[in-house]
């Protein structure tokens, strides 16, 4: 079998080898290359510039004619033969170092061995019982699939309904520039939560409780009984790996926030997520549509059944025919429902154009008298390698998904708990840690729905791949690093606003910390904004999820950004703060 096709799910096996994080890779600080383009006016002949500088006459013709290629090669200038040979050893030597990355192991949970009926392990899509149980004949010809890798078997795989599996092959695709996605590992992505674990049930509890804020503004948390109860449970939980105050406390404001730095200042809802800006003429205002309040889909076993077996069921999400700015869970999972990968990053990119905020202090244009960025530490390089970042991050944690964990979706671990609530433990092989089974958010739900069953935002629930970790969540940790590369992350935020608890304004934010939120802040707030309004708030990613996938994003832009620092003419030194709080240095000096 070809090396490249081979699957490292079910290994479970300790490591055999050193490990690291893949964007930490020896000599990253590469040394300049050995061409000499970046002296090629001083090549050209010494008569002809002093004509040019004495006549007025422009080097154009010099540079640009049919007869001035072959006199700059006489000359010893970088063109034809020697420019490409530069390009050839600027692309060799970033596959060396890239080659030079330590291959990681990749193990997982073990729930797939753990499990005979795969209670634990992403099934949606594939035919199951009238239990919830997958055919395990069908769950075979995907396996099968994802350890040969070939396009003919994937054609081959036994579905339950209509729905398509998302992008199962997206793993198996190469990149030319950052990291390969294979050689991103163990430790930067563990392996996920267990079924039967704390944690695990920890995090399906934050779901139950977030279904039931909802349609809550976040702006009211702190006063409302069911966020403080929410709160007060959630405190209770040691392996809880949400924010907490100084008291250790999980304070009401803190719920479903990141705890990255920065996040727990000001408003839940990021700046960039709620500021007007403008594409070039056109206003964007940042109003959203939204959903519907009080309408929740998948809480009656037959719905939830069909949905696991992939088929549609006819129903479909009620828009709100009001604009309103981002400001409750429904909201931003409405945005997340519909959005383009990049989308939040890209107009948070626009936003920072909007602020005037300042580029990073390694840019190297500023300071300069004569010239400004453009095609290289510009605006159209800033958008562009933006944009261009979201399909390596994904490359990166499709394999993860699909060839390593297989996490099963928070809607299906619901079913188990429905099961196990209604006395039919033994139609499932799949165990639950009492913190979610005897939990108080556990029962408000069911007081709530009249059914232990998760509800969901989105009545065909979670997308047809599995869980961890996210797409959103590792997009928006390579394009928020990006960000960071090319703007001053210690920007103070000027005159923050907040939405109105209706969303259809906004007013200023007169908080304590106003005078706290920064470019850097609201950028690691925007990116769990986004990745568990996907999740949390809709019901379908798990926090861990999310957690991971922000720092994978981050490691894939790294590595991205070192292969691409060769490329620039400029010499620059850019340092910027990582999500840990620690600094990355991209430079090619």
């Amino acid at each position: 079998m070809d090396e490249k096709h081979l699957r490292s799910v079910d290994t479970n096996a300790p490591p055999q080898n050193e490990v690291a994080d893949p964007a930490d890779l020896p000599d990253r600080s590469d040394t300049p290359l050995s061409g000499s383009r970046r002296m090629f006016l001083g090549t050209v002949s010494s008569v002809a510039v002093a004509a040019a500088t004495v006549g007025g006459i422009g080097l154009e013709p010099l540079l640009g004619g049919n007869y001035s290629i072959a006199r700059a090669e006489q000359n010893g200038g970088l063109t034809g033969t020697a420019r490409a040979d530069e390009s050839q050893e600027i692309r060799i030597n970033a596959a060396n170092r890239e080659r030079a990355v330590r291959i990681p192991n990749h193990p997982t949970n073990g729930d797939q061995i753990r499990y005979p009926d795969q209670a634990n392990t992403y099934t949606k899509c594939l035919p199951h019982d009238n239990f919830g149980r997958v055919d395990l004949n069908a769950f075979a010809t995907l396996v099968h699939a994802l350890n040969t890798g070939e396009h003919e078997e994937f054609e081959k795989i036994i579905m339950g309904g209509t729905r398509t599996l998302n992008g199962p092959q997206g793993g198996f695709a190469f990149d030319l520039e950052g990291t390969d996605a294979y050689q991103f590992g163990f430790p930067l992505v563990p392996p996920a939560p267990s079924l039967a674990s704390d944690l695990n049930a920890a995090e399906l509890l934050e779901h139950y409780w977030a279904s039931l804020l909802r349609d809550v503004p976040f702006a009211q948390y702190a006063s409302n009984p069911v966020a403080i109860a929410a709160a007060a449970e959630t405190s209770r939980i040691p392996v809880y790996q949400g924010p907490r105050d100084s008291s250790g406390q999980v304070t009401p404001d803190f719920l479903f926030r990141g705890a990255f730095p920065g996040e727990t200042l000001g408003p839940y809802i990021s700046q960039f997520f709620i500021t007007p800006t403008s594409l070039g003429q056109q206003p964007i205002s940042q109003q959203q549509l939204t959903y519907l309040p009080n309408i929740d889909y998948m809480t009656d076993f037959g719905s939830w059944l069909d949905v696991q077996n992939g088929i549609d069921t006819g129903l479909r999400n009620q828009s709100d025919p009001q604009m309103r700015f981002a400001h409750d869970g429904r909201g931003i999972a409405a945005w997340t429902h519909t959005d383009v990968l990049y989308q939040a990053y890209f107009v948070a990119f626009l936003v920072l154009n909007t602020l005037r905020a300042p580029l990073n202090p390694g840019n190297p244009y500023i300071g300069s008298i004569t010239e400004n960025g453009f095609g290289t530490f510009g605006g159209p390089d800033f958008a562009g390698t933006l944009t261009e970042m979201a399909t390596r991050a994904l490359k990166a944690v499709w394999y993860q998904k699909w060839q390593v964990h297989l996490r099963a979706r928070p809607e299906a671990t619901g079913g188990l708990v429905h099961l196990i609530k209604t006395g039919q433990a033994d139609k499932t092989d799949g165990k639950l840690s009492n913190i979610i089974l005897n939990s108080h958010g556990l029962q408000q739900s069911f007081n709530k729905y009249g059914t232990w069953l998760l509800s969901q935002a989105f009545p065909e629930g979670c997308p047809t791949h599995p869980s961890y970790p996210t797409g959103h969540g590792t997009v928006g940790g390579a394009c928020i690093t990006v960000l960071k590369f090319f703007f001053d992350g210690n920007f103070v935020i000027p005159n923050p606003v907040v939405p109105t608890d209706d969303g259809l304004s906004l007013v200023p934010y007169t908080g304590s910390d106003a005078g706290q939120l920064t470019v850097n802040g609201e950028l690691n707030k925007l990116g769990h904004n986004v990745s568990f309004g996907h999740g949390i708030h809709a019901g379908i990613h798990w926090r861990t999820d999310t957690d991971v996938s922000l720092k994978l994003g981050e490691a894939v832009a790294l590595s991205v950004l070192h292969d691409r620092a060769q490329t620039y003419n400029e010499k620059f030194t850019v340092h910027l703060t990582k999500f840990d709080g620690t600094t990355a240095t991209i430079s090619n000096q």
